[in-house]
């Protein structure tokens, strides 16, 4: 059958690519499992109560965003369990809706600002945040004191109560400290904020902790990510003034990358597990397939496509491999759906034959060298979903892990259709000689199903 001999020759160079990139996944859970559970210096309750308050400024980007904004500003202020902080909101001059939200809740809480910036909206993320940024410098020089750590966040995010106070006491020894981010939890027929949900929960619990131990750079998540701002202040002053490059559109992935190679000091803190829930900065992320194409295309374009522009491979031996984790997706998410393709026809060829009693037509195709190649892949595939539903089961539960199978080539048919739009996007960027611009996602800010942080405070080690 010609579809046979078709498919057969596709499955060559399709299995040799998810071979390597099934190897390289895989080394990455065995050296999580080498590494064992050494235990993280988490602090006891009483030495974050004894680690004295350093200032900290909350930047905050937004663009079109006052239907989510106020609840955010009036939720995470009454929650925070900290006192020594402000929080600079990046506005636009023709988003006047959102600018009236900022005005008015900046009347009923002095410890919020609104940062105007210069142009009309929208430019970059980086650039919203520069304003927000030296708007924090001005009030600085009006009120002769200077912030000590400088932390972002986005108008969706729910903060963790204790998520400044563990930026304030591990700063005195890192100059980045990233806290946890994770999507809130919603139900498991939401297919596509489902993804998200498995995604954060396996890439915080395994990819990023083994990322750390190993020597890799830290990229910033965006949000509940704390800078030392002397740092802040050097990469500004190698940048001409600009913290954060305007011409990324992952100007958080930039920031991370750039000040490892400073030398300067990262930490992750691991997901834990307290009364009310994970300690991490919670938000609902896109649950349709366009909104999710939509931001996973700014991804795509900034870390792998922009990020491989203006860095190139230009790194040692160590961090090449971590750019290579970060960009090989370029190629993965295309193959991948055409991988759920032909494994389905394989399954339903091989059903059909055996119903029949006739010989596997694909079978006789595939010479026994490449049965083993197969084999191998195969298996390395399905160790790596046992290891998704583990840590999806970690921070939500077993019944929606069991739903990690069904999700999985939805969410390759999302990264494919992300990666196709962000390489259309680059290239029409450049034959036009355009900038991209910030193409933000929908915000939604949850009205019920906040996680309960007020049965216990933060309790130390476990």
């Amino acid at each position: 059958m010609w579809l046979d001999n078709w498919v057969a020759a596709c499955l060559v160079p399709l299995a040799a690519w998810i071979l390597l990139s099934g190897l390289d996944d895989l080394f990455i859970s065995i050296a999580l499992l080498l590494a064992g559970r050494k235990r993280f210096p988490w602090p006891a309750a009483a030495e974050l109560d004894g680690t004295p308050e350093r200032r900290i400024a909350i930047l905050v980007p937004l663009w079109h965003e006052d239907g989510v904004i106020e609840r955010m500003l009036e939720r995470n202020l009454a929650a925070i369990r900290y006192r020594n902080y402000d929080i600079f909101a990046g506005v636009y001059p023709n988003d006047e809706p959102t600018v009236d939200a900022v005005y008015q809740a900046a009347r009923r809480h002095p410890r919020l600002h609104l940062a105007m910036c210069s142009r009309k909206g929208p430019t970059s993320k980086g650039d919203c945040l520069n304003h927000a940024y030296r708007r924090m410098n001005e009030y600085e020089a009006a009120h002769g004191f200077r912030f000590e750590i400088v932390m972002m966040h986005d108008a969706e995010d729910l903060i963790h109560p204790e998520s400044l106070r563990l930026v304030n006491h591990f700063s005195r020894e890192y100059e980045m400290v990233q806290i946890p981010v994770l999507p809130l939890a919603m139900g498991w027929e939401e297919f596509t904020h489902g993804n998200y949900c498995d995604e954060f929960a396996e890439t915080q619990s395994k990819d990023i902790p083994v990322r750390r131990r190993l020597g890799g750079f830290l990229p910033s998540s965006g949000v509940g990510t704390g800078f030392d701002r002397e740092v802040l202040g050097r990469l500004g002053r190698e940048r001409g003034g600009a913290v954060f490059n305007p011409a990324s559109l992952t100007e958080d992935y930039e920031a991370g990358f750039c000040l490892h190679e400073m030398g300067c000091s990262q930490v992750f803190l691991p997901i834990r597990m307290e009364a009310g829930g994970p300690v991490a900065t919670r938000e609902y992320f896109p649950s349709s397939f366009r909104t999710a194409v939509r931001q996973r295309s700014r991804w795509v374009a900034g870390i792998a496509l922009q990020g491989w522009e203006r860095h190139g491979w230009r790194a040692s031996w160590r961090q090449r491999y971590w750019l290579w984790r970060d960009r090989k997706g370029l190629a993965g998410n295309l193959l991948s759906p055409a991988a759920n393709l032909l494994f389905l026809y394989g399954c339903a060829t091989y059903a059909l034959a055996a119903c029949s009693g006739q010989a596997w037509g694909l079978g006789r195709l595939i010479p026994p060298p490449l049965a083993t190649v197969y084999s191998v892949t195969f298996s390395i595939s399905v160790v790596q979903m046992a290891m998704k539903i583990r840590w999806s089961a970690r921070v939500y539960g077993w019944r929606f892990a069991a739903g990690v199978p069904l999700r999985m080539p939805w969410a390759n048919l999302v990264n494919c259709a992300a990666t196709v739009a962000a390489l259309a996007q680059f290239a029409g960027a450049r034959f036009t000689r355009r900038a991209l611009v910030w193409r933000k996602t929908e915000h939604v800010y949850p009205a019920s199903g906040i996680p309960d942080y007020s049965a216990a405070a933060f309790s130390g080690p476990a």
